[in-house]
């Protein structure tokens, strides 16, 4: 069969090679055509828009490229008229795919959802465009199934693919991790600014104020592979170091994170590094997300799938230096560290386990 498939960030570059993966694997013959990222790209197929070139962060840099958007959307439109692929498969990416959905829908191409957009927290009236043009939804969050029966949505809770991401990582000793990337002996805190360079900017200016207040420890910035390396050596010095595509592997060898709301959140805790969860955006920005965010009390995915709060978030004038540094310690040692282990084991147990791709690969060609 053929299969068109759009992942517009990084972590639906991650999820969606995972399902390429699994598909080729159930349908050997596949034809694969696909916007997404290298590691998409590394399964094979055409890769026909890279996420780097899609991906706009916030209401006012989404206003300012408008005219990019639209000429992409036209673009995609054109491209799936052109291949007449089987399947549409969309990976999150609500703004951009829900159009596409409507389109493809309307040519008579079968179009499946992965990874549900959170419409639990805003937007849920774009349920009724799922209802009308979407053939089969698949949800990642054990909730998500309820919220869409309550609006008369079948889905499939195939569970959380990130839990297929790690469960295949290779043991990694971190005296070999810190020699390969040129770290010294010191424990590592972690540092997960974003992928976007306006986020990351802003980010590690708050994240790095809070080295005086630790100086037994080295900080490394994990990279975003969408940033050139050159990007992050202004803040690189004897005890604040860079890693480029091995955000795992440094948080596996890290004794605790700062991490920016995201996915990011749930990949650290699944590792089981302790973190804080960091978030400021600019004031118009929050100001219209607080309006159009509905009875969500949490930012992060750990505290919204466990539905109170496991890890601390740090939000707009709540992240501060003096804040970092009190929850830091918390995380580092001591009892709130214990706790927030022992949560994480109770969050992978509500995940379901690993095999996310495999059943979302099923339900594809089930359809």
């Amino acid at each position: 069969m053929k299969y068109y498939i759009i992942a517009g960030e990084a972590s639906g570059d991650l999820h969606g090679s995972n399902l390429m993966k699994a598909l080729l694997e159930k349908d050997p013959k596949a034809e694969l055509r696909f916007w997404g990222g290298d590691l998409m790209k590394a399964q094979g197929g055409t890769l026909v828009k890279h996420y780097r070139d899609l991906a706009f962060m916030g209401f006012l840099e989404v206003a300012m490229n408008l005219r990019t958007i639209l000429n992409n959307i036209r673009f995609c439109k054109e491209d799936i008229k052109k291949n007449k692929p089987d399947i549409l498969i969309l990976i999150d990416y609500p703004g951009f795919n829900l159009r596409i959905a409507k389109f493809a829908k309307e040519l008579g191409i079968k179009v499946v959802y992965y990874i549900s957009p959170q419409l639990w927290a805003w937007k849920e009236g774009r349920v009724e465009i799922i209802k009308k043009y979407v053939d089969e939804m698949m949800v990642i969050l054990p909730f998500e199934e309820d919220f869409y029966k309550k609006h008369g949505v079948h889905s499939h809770f195939v569970g959380h693919p990130l839990l297929d991401a790690i469960s295949s990582l290779k043991d990694i000793s971190p005296e070999e991790f810190k020699k390969e990337n040129g770290l010294n002996e010191k424990e590592i805190i972690a540092l997960l600014p974003g992928s976007r360079k306006q986020e990351v900017e802003k980010m590690l200016e708050i994240m790095l104020s809070v080295r005086p207040h630790f100086k037994n420890y080295q900080f490394v910035i994990a990279g975003a592979p969408s940033l050139p390396k050159e990007f992050y050596q202004k803040y690189v010095d004897d005890n604040v170091h860079f890693v480029s595509n091995r955000t795992y592997d440094l948080l596996r060898c890290s004794k605790a994170a700062l991490v920016t709301s995201g996915t990011a959140t749930l990949e650290t805790a699944l590792l089981n590094i302790p973190e804080v969860v960091c978030y400021r955006g600019s004031k118009v920005s929050y100001a219209i997300a607080k309006r159009l965010v509905k009875n969500i009390k949490y930012i992060s995915l750990v505290n919204l799938i466990m539905d109170r709060e496991v890890v601390k978030e740090l939000i707009q004038t709540d992240l501060n230096t003096k804040n970092l540094v009190e929850e830091l310690n918390k995380i580092i040692e001591g009892q709130k560290r214990n706790q927030v282990l022992a949560d994480y084991s109770l969050l992978r147990e509500k995940l379901g386990g690993k095999g996310a791709s495999a059943k979302a690969a099923e339900v594809i060609l089930n359809v």
